[in-house]
């Protein structure tokens, strides 16, 4: 009840989003049941029918990546100050949004069951004739058990990984009272902070004294200080910062400041660049599964080979690893070279979003290079593009862009108040267009060419 009563009360973006997600399950589940209607119109080639249900696992894998943007940018789940006191705590508003998805996932099931039967002519209406009418089985019944576990792969499926993507993930704190803190060279024990490399010779860092050392009879107040500094009688005190920032501040003449009782905000997620050489590892290892098992196809009814699934599976999967780093070394390359405000900044936000955006851009530039070799294999000499052919690839096509516009929103969301601060500092609107238009045409450059060079190798094989 609690997740028809935030489904209502939604927002008509948020709406939209999951039609998006229904639709997208509509389709698969018609996908599926067309690979069990040619199992059960081609008893004789079991082959044929598990390759084309093999060839569904990419508008599932598609589907379910959609399912999971768009519970992320789900305001309505989203954690709140105050929701656990009621029993909203992180695990309910999971479950929540579990639920939510399965829900559009179950519509779209029984929409494409109903279109389904439609087309086989069991509701009102004649049959469907034609190419697709060997995949729908038309005269025979359709076993129950299997209907049902096709139907409900994609709700299970796409519920699954949305809970496991938001499930309750506990903070990673610093222990202050069990951890030891190495100090300085020579120094020993558990200390209070810990020092970073160079607080022993920064500037000023041996001039500060403890509480402990000013009670003891340590030097008067007001006295001259001792040491080639030459520090003026009664100087200002002077602050220094023993660690990292949790180090104690301590005045010249030992008393210490008023201590900040406000809580440490959580430091930024910074983007994960070390699984860029196994993303382009992957990414090889798939160019060249691709290069050893693809074959031209020679009538319409002809489907790809496993090996060309698995290769191109592996292409996607290493362009998703690989674009969290392309995105922010190409927001390096932004700021390199004396760069202005303007690329500052769009280099900024491009190296602080690369974790968001990367994925969905490696994976988008993995469907258009299949796009492309689909468009070269299937031209005007070649064979035609079966109509089931042209909804898979509009499926997964349509879904990748969806969650990559996704992704852009749920970014937009996160540098709201950055945005705001910057307006209010006084930056012009127009700034902060041009640094949108900025990032938008370096990642162009830099994807634009990859994307022909994979299409490129991949075309290949198919050439010869």
């Amino acid at each position: 009840m609690l997740a028809l009563r935030l489904t209502r009360a939604a927002h008509l973006a948020v709406h939209l989003r999951r039609l998006l997600v229904a639709v997208a399950s509509a389709g698969t589940g018609f996908l599926l049941l067309c690979a069990l209607g040619h199992a059960l119109s081609h008893p004789d080639t079991p082959g044929a029918s598990a390759l084309r249900l093999a060839w569904c696992a990419a508008p599932l894998a598609a589907t379910v990546y959609l399912a999971v943007a768009v519970a992320r940018t789900d305001p309505g789940t989203r954690p709140r100050s105050g929701l656990s006191a009621i029993g909203l705590g992180p695990g309910r508003l999971m479950a929540v949004s579990a639920t939510t998805t399965a829900l559009a996932g179950a519509l779209g099931s029984v929409a494409a069951l109903l279109l389904f039967l439609h087309l086989r002519g069991d509701l009102a209406g004649p049959s469907v004739d034609g190419l697709a009418a060997g995949a729908l089985a038309v005269g025979q019944s359709l076993p129950a058990p299997a209907t049902l576990t096709l139907l409900a792969l994609v709700p299970a499926a796409a519920s699954a990984a949305v809970a496991w993507n938001l499930r309750p993930r506990e903070s990673r704190r610093a222990r202050t009272n069990d951890v030891r803190g190495y100090g300085r060279f020579g120094a020993y024990g558990w200390g209070k902070a810990r020092e970073t490399f160079g607080t022993y010779g920064r500037f000023g860092a041996r001039w500060t004294s403890s509480p402990a050392q000013a009670g003891s009879g340590g030097r008067a107040a007001g006295a001259e200080p001792d040491g080639p500094s030459g520090l003026p009688h009664g100087g200002a005190a002077l602050l220094t910062r023993a660690g990292d920032g949790g180090g104690d501040v301590t005045a010249a003449d030992g008393t210490p400041p008023a201590q900040d009782t406000a809580p440490a905000l959580p430091a930024p997620r910074p983007a994960n660049t070390t699984v860029l050489p196994w993303g382009i590892a992957v990414l090889a290892a798939g160019l060249t599964v691709e290069t050893y098992t693809g074959h031209p196809a020679t009538a319409p009814d002809t489907t790809p080979s496993a090996g060309v699934l698995i290769g191109w599976a592996l292409t996607a999967l290493g362009l998703a690893l690989a674009g969290p780093g392309l995105t922010h070394l190409c927001g390096r390359l932004l700021q390199a070279a004396r760069p202005g405000a303007l690329r500052l900044l769009a280099g900024r936000v491009l190296m602080d979003e690369a974790h968001r955006i990367g994925r969905p851009l490696g994976v988008v530039c993995a469907v258009a290079a299949a796009g492309y070799v689909a468009g070269t294999l299937y031209g005007a000499d070649g064979p035609e593009f079966g109509p089931l052919s042209t909804l898979g690839a509009v499926l997964v096509a349509g879904c990748t862009v969806a969650t990559l516009l996704t992704a852009a929103v749920e970014a937009k969301h996160a540098r709201a108040d950055t945005t705001d601060a910057l307006l209010r500092l006084g930056a012009p609107p127009a700034t902060l267009r041009g640094a949108a238009v900025v990032r938008a045409l370096a990642l162009l450059a830099l994807f634009g060419p990859l994307t022909l060079a994979v299409a490129q190798l991949a075309t290949l094989p198919l050439s010869r």
